[in-house]
This record gives C-alpha cells, sequence and structure tokens, in this order.
C-alpha cells in the first residue's frame, strides 16, 4: 500500500468524428485494441480480454525498453455511453485503480471522455495523462482510417 496522499482524478477528453458504437467497441475488441492502444513508445500491444462484466483483460505494451503489463477487469458494460474497468500497471504501483471511459454523441462526432481514478501519486497522474492522450490520438486515427481492417459496424455487446 502507498502511503502518499490520494490524487484527484485525471481527466483527458478528445472529439472524435465517429459514431460512440463503433469507438465504444473499439476498447473491448483485442485486435483493435492491439491497433490503437500505442502510448508513447509502444512498438506493438498485445491483449487478451473476455468483455463481459466481471470479465478481466490483459494490455501487454511493448517498447525498446522492456514490456509493460497492464490488467483489470470490466465493471460496467453500457454500450454506447460508458465503459468502466479497473486498471492495474507497475506505473500504478500494481494498486487497483479505476477507469470510466464516456462516449457523449456531438453534432461532429463523439467526445470520448477518459476519467482515470485512485492513482497512487503525481507521478502516475503525469505518465497516464500522456499515456490516456496518445491513446485517444490512437483511437481516433483507427476510427477515422479508411484501411479495410477498420470496423465500421456496431459489434453486439
Amino acid at each position: 500500500m502507498t502511503s502518499a496522499a490520494p490524487t484527484t482524478p485525471l481527466v483527458v477528453s478528445r472529439l472524435i468524428a465517429a459514431a460512440p458504437e463503433p469507438l465504444f467497441d473499439a476498447w473491448l475488441d483485442p485486435e483493435a485494441l492491439a491497433v490503437w492502444m500505442r502510448p508513447g513508445d509502444t512498438i506493438h500491444t498485445d491483449v487478451s480480454a473476455d468483455p463481459t462484466v466481471g470479465g478481466e483483460f490483459r494490455i501487454v505494451m511493448h517498447s525498446l525498453d522492456a514490456p509493460i503489463v497492464h490488467r483489470g477487469t470490466y465493471l460496467t458494460i453500457d454500450r454506447p455511453r460508458r465503459l468502466a474497468f479497473t486498471w492495474r500497471s507497475p506505473v500504478t504501483e500494481d494498486e487497483e485503480t479505476l477507469v470510466t471511459v464516456d462516449f457523449e454523441p456531438r453534432a461532429s462526432g463523439t467526445e470520448v471522455i477518459v476519467t482515470h481514478e485512485r492513482l497512487p501519486h503525481q507521478a502516475a497522474v503525469d505518465a497516464h495523462s500522456d499515456g490516456w492522450t496518445d491513446c485517444l490520438t490512437g483511437l481516433a486515427a483507427y476510427a477515422t482510417s479508411t484501411e479495410p481492417a477498420i470496423k465500421t459496424e456496431p459489434k453486439g455487446h
């Protein structure tokens, strides 16, 4: 257990020119996550997930330095409005933190809002601020790509 004082919740958002459904689905599809969840100097990402409430996920981000394992459990899956899950990694000192992702329809697309709570210290807040910002940039690129591999049809969850 860390002795640091609790931090205020981190909030990162991005307006993406896509409907909420495919954006939401991209958070639960291991193949999609492996494409767009590559923050910082991540070269590639391996993902396994059981996208059900109570299901677990494991995301391994590979960089030149070393792989970083992230894991958690899905708490809320309210397609296409809200997704909430626990999040543990070396940066959280393997402490359980809470991530909530809200999908707010806007005239020009969807605002994706990531709120990360219970981070153990300011360095973890700073690292995750950069990481979630990079991930939302990756999600926007994934969602607006014209590549054939991009899934645009909503999937049932």
